[in-house]
C-alpha cells in the first residue's frame, strides 16, 4: 500500500469513527488500490489562513490549527466533512447558516459602507444576495447614494467585492466560505425590478424566459436552453455568483399575473423539460465540484395560479387557487428539477385556498409556513433532499396566514414547516433565542445547517472560494457569448401574422432599399440593413413626423407598469388602498383592507404595501386591463408608443403596410377595438435587441419561434379563464400555444 493511500485510509477511518449512525462513507471499507493516485488536486485559495501540505497534496487550513482535520480534507465525501465540521460549530454559527439577505457591493466594489462586517462577523452569515447591476461604466461615487439594488459597478468590481467578503469569511474561526446568489441576470429586461429580475448590464443578453421556450419550441429541442446555461455558467462563475434564485418553474396559466414575464410557458411538460435542461446545464446534474451555479427553483408548489391575477408580494394578492384542479400539473416542473438533482427549492408567499391533493386539504397559511407543503409534500412525497430557501421577507413582512404572530413565532413556524434558510432576514439572535426558549430544537438547527453546508462543500468553496479578477473582463459579455445570445434571440421571435402585399408577395420580409418609418427602434440600427429610414420617435408633443408616403412602418411596442406611477400606492392612501370608490370584488372592501397593519395594527405598525408596488404589476383595480384598448385608458399601464400614435401611423402609411413587433411580457389581448389585428404583419417578441429583430424582418434569418402560451381573442376570455388552467376554449383563442409562421 502506498504512503498516499495509507494517509487517505487513516483520514477516512477517522471520519468513519465519528460515530454517526447510518452515515455511509465511500472509502470506509475501501481496498488497497491506488485510488488516491488518481485524485486531482484542486486549487487552494487563501488570504489569511495557511495551506497544509500532506501526503503530496495541498489543503486549506480553514480553522488555522495547523493540522488537517477531516472537514478540511477534500478527498473525503461531503457527508463525512459535514459530520466533522458540525460538532465544531457554535449555535451562533449554525444559526448564521440559516440566514440570507441582500449584501450589495459598495461604490467601486468596496465593502466600505456595507453590512459585510456585521453580517459575517456578528450575524455569522454565509449566504448573501448580490444585486448590483454590473455595467461597463461604473456609477459615480461622488454625491450619490445606492438604490435598493446598490451602486452600479463593473463586473471586475463585483468580483473584487465578492473576494473581499470571502476574505472576511475565511478569517472567521472555522473559515466557512460564503455563497453569493442573485436572480437571473442574462436576459433582456426593459423594466428590471428589485428582488424580482435584474438588468443584464454587461452580462450577455438572452431573451426573457418565455423567449427561451419559444426558441426551444422552434428548434424542437433544448439547444437554446443549453446555450443559455453555457454562457451563464461562465459569466456567473467569473464574478463569484455560485448560486441563483432561479429559475421560475411556475406555469404561465394566469395571464394577468405580472410575473408571467419570468415564466417559460403554460405547458407543464415543456416546462419540465426546460427545468431538467437548466439543472443539467448549470449544475451538471446533482451538485459536484463541476457545478457552475447551484439553482434554487421557485416558487413551490407553483406560483402561477394567483387569484384575480394578483401577486402575493402584496397584501391584496395573498390567495392562490386551483379551480381547474390542475395542482398536479403545476408540480410537474418541480418534480423534473428534483429528479435532475436541483440543489434548493423556494416556496412562494401565497396561501392555498380550498386546495386538496391526493387526499390532503392544505392549511390556509403561506406555503413557507405550511408543513403539509414543505415537509410532507416536497420532501415526503416528492423525495426532495436538498435545502428549502424561503422567499424574501416572509418573516418581517409577508407572513400570510400568520399576520397576528410575532417575528420569533413566524421564524419558528417556518423552521418547523421545513424551511432551512430565511431570506431577507439577518437576526442571528432570533434563532438562538428560539433554541434557548425551547421553541426550536438544536437538532432542527443541526439538520438545516447540515443541508446548507452540503452545497458549500460540493461546490468546492471550502478549497477555493475566490475568483480571478484579472479574467473577468475577458469572460463577461465576450464576443462568443454575445453571438450565442443573439442567436437565441433570433430563434425566439414568433411571426404571428404576415398578410399579402400584392403581386403574390407577403409584407415580410422587408427588402433592402425600402423607405421605412420606425418607432421604438434605433435609426442607425435600421439603416445598417439597407433601408431609408425616417425616425418617428419624438419627445416634443406634436413633433412626430408623418408616416405618409413610406413603403412600410415598423413599430416596436412595449408595455410596462410605470414604477413612477405604481410606487404611489399606499395601503391607507385616500386615492389608492383606502379609496372607497375602488373596492376589491372578492371582499367588497377597499384594496388595503387585508394589509397586516389594518388587520392587526398592534402587531404590525408598518404597512407591508406602503413601499408602493415596487415589485411590479398594475394597480389591483386595473389588473384586468390586459387588452390594448383598456391598457391605453389605464393609469398604471403604459404603452410605448401610445396606442393613439400607433393607430395614427397605421392610418398614415396604411394598416396593411404596418409591421408591429410586440413585446409580450404578458399574454396581451389584441382586441378588435384597438385595430392592431389589422396590421399587415405582427411579430411576437420576448425581449430581443433591434439587431435580432431586424435579422428576422429583413429575411436574413427566417422566423422559427413558436408561442409558449396561448393568446386570447378577447379580454373577457382572460378574465373568465381558470388561473391554473392553460390556454382557452377554441372559440376564445386567437393563437394557440405552439403557433408560429415562417417565410
Amino acid at each position: 500500500m502506498t504512503n498516499r493511500n495509507a494517509f487517505r485510509r487513516r483520514t477516512v477511518a477517522a471520519a468513519c469513527s465519528l460515530g454517526l449512525a447510518g452515515l455511509a462513507l465511500s472509502g470506509c471499507l475501501g481496498s488497497d488500490d491506488d485510488e488516491a493516485d488518481r485524485l486531482e488536486q484542486p486549487t487552494i485559495g487563501i488570504r489569511s489562513k495557511a495551506k497544509l501540505a500532506q501526503d503530496g497534496y495541498e489543503f486549506r487550513d480553514a480553522n488555522g490549527n495547523g493540522q488537517l482535520d477531516p472537514y478540511e480534507d477534500w478527498r473525503l465525501p461531503a457527508e463525512a466533512r459535514i459530520a466533522d465540521l458540525l460538532p465544531r460549530m457554535t449555535l451562533q454559527q449554525k444559526a448564521g447558516m440559516m440566514l440570507i439577505d441582500t449584501l450589495n457591493a459598495g461604490c467601486a466594489g468596496t465593502i466600505e459602507g456595507t453590512q459585510a462586517v456585521n453580517f459575517v462577523q456578528t450575524q455569522k452569515m454565509t449566504r448573501f444576495i448580490l444585486r448590483n447591476v454590473a455595467s461597463a461604466t461604473p456609477g459615480s461615487c461622488v454625491g450619490t447614494s445606492p438604490g435598493r439594488s446598490g451602486f452600479t459597478v463593473t463586473p471586475r468590481q463585483l468580483a473584487e467585492f465578492h473576494n473581499a467578503v470571502q476574505a472576511l469569511a475565511e478569517a472567521e474561526s472555522l473559515g466557512i466560505p460564503a455563497l453569493f446568489k442573485d436572480n437571473a441576470r442574462n436576459h433582456y429586461n426593459s423594466d428590471p425590478r428589485f428582488g424580482i429580475s435584474g438588468s443584464a448590464g454587461a452580462f450577455t443578453e438572452f431573451p426573457r424566459e418565455a423567449g427561451i421556450a419559444a426558441a426551444a419550441l422552434g428548434t424542437g429541442d433544448m439547444t437554446p436552453v443549453r446555450k443559455l446555461t453555457e454562457v451563464m455558467s461562465a459569466e456567473w462563475r467569473a464574478v463569484g455568483l455560485r448560486g441563483a434564485y432561479a429559475y421560475m418553474a411556475d406555469l404561465a396559466t394566469e395571464p394577468r399575473w405580472y410575473r408571467v414575464s419570468e415564466t417559460f410557458t403554460e405547458d407543464a411538460d415543456l416546462n419540465a423539460d426546460i427545468m431538467t435542461a437548466l439543472v443539467k446545464g448549470l449544475q451538471g446534474g446533482p451538485l459536484s465540484t463541476r457545478t457552475a451555479v447551484a439553482l434554487t427553483m421557485k416558487h413551490f408548489p407553483g406560483g402561477g395560479p394567483q387569484e384575480q391575477g394578483l401577486d402575493p408580494h402584496y397584501a391584496f394578492g395573498k390567495q392562490q387557487v386551483y379551480p381547474g384542479n390542475h395542482f398536479s400539473d403545476h408540480l410537474k416542473p418541480f418534480m423534473a428539477a428534483i429528479h435532475a438533482g436541483v440543489s434548493s427549492i423556494m416556496p412562494y408567499y401565497g396561501v392555498p385556498i380550498s386546495v386538496s391533493y391526493e387526499g390532503v386539504t392544505y392549511d390556509q397559511t403561506g406555503f413557507a409556513f405550511n408543513k403539509q407543503i414543505v415537509t410532507d409534500l416536497l420532501r415526503g412525497r416528492l423525495g426532495f433532499e436538498g435545502y428549502v430557501n424561503s422567499d424574501t421577507g416572509i418573516i418581517n413582512d409577508r407572513a400570510w396566514g400568520l399576520e397576528n404572530k410575532t417575528v420569533p413565532e413566524r421564524a419558528a413556524a417556518a423552521i418547523h414547516a421545513g424551511v432551512d434558510v430565511l431570506s431577507g432576514f439577518n437576526s442571528n439572535q432570533t434563532i438562538t433565542d428560539l433554541v434557548a426558549d425551547g421553541l426550536v430544537s438544536a437538532a432542527r438547527v443541526d439538520e438545516a445547517a447540515r443541508r446548507l453546508l452540503a452545497e458549500q462543500f460540493k461546490l468546492g468553496l471550502f478549497e477555493n472560494p475566490y475568483v480571478d479578477v484579472a479574467q473577468v473582463d475577458t469572460v463577461i459579455g465576450s464576443e462568443a457569448h454575445r453571438a450565442k445570445g443573439l442567436e437565441v434571440q433570433k430563434q425566439s421571435i414568433v411571426l404571428l401574422q404576415n398578410s399579402d402585399a400584392g403581386a403574390g408577395t407577403k409584407l415580410l420580409p422587408l427588402a433592402a432599399g425600402k423607405r421605412l418609418y420606425t418607432m421604438g427602434m434605433g435609426k442607425a440600427d435600421v439603416e445598417k440593413y439597407g433601408y431609408v429610414v425616417t425616425d418617428g420617435n419624438y419627445t416634443t408633443p406634436g413633433a412626430r413626423p408623418s408616416a405618409a408616403g413610406h413603403d412600410a412602418a415598423v413599430i416596436r411596442v412595449q408595455v410596462t407598469n410605470p414604477a413612477a406611477i405604481t410606487a404611489g400606492y399606499r395601503t391607507k392612501g385616500a386615492t389608492t388602498g383606502a379609496d372607497p370608490t375602488r373596492l376589491n370584488p372578492r371582499t367588497g372592501q377597499v384594496w388595503g383592507a387585508e394589509d397586516p397593519c389594518v388587520l392587526f395594527p398592534a402587531r404590525n405598525p408598518n404597512c407591508v404595501d406602503d413601499t408602493g408596488l415596487i415589485f411590479g404589476g398594475a394597480f389591483p383595480w386595473e389588473v384586468n386591463h390586459l387588452s390594448f384598448t383598456t391598457m391605453a385608458a389605464s393609469q398604471s399601464w403604459q404603452m410605448t408608443p401610445s396606442l393613439a400614435d400607433i393607430q395614427a401611423v397605421m392610418n398614415e402609411v396604411g394598416a396593411k403596410n404596418t409591421v408591429l413587433a410586440i413585446y409580450f411580457r404578458q399574454p396581451y389581448v389584441l382586441d378588435d377595438a384597438s385595430g392592431l389585428k389589422n396590421a399587415g404583419a405582427v411579430v411576437g417578441t420576448f425581449g430581443v435587441s433591434d439587431v435580432a429583430l431586424l435579422e428576422v424582418l429583413s429575411g436574413k434569418f427566417r422566423p422559427q419561434g413558436k408561442l409558449p402560451f396561448a393568446l386570447a381573442n378577447k379580454l373577457q376570455a382572460v378574465i373568465d379563464n381558470q388561473p391554473d388552467a392553460p390556454g382557452y376554449p377554441a372559440a376564445d383563442t386567437l393563437h394557440p400555444k405552439g403557433f408560429g409562421l415562417t417565410y
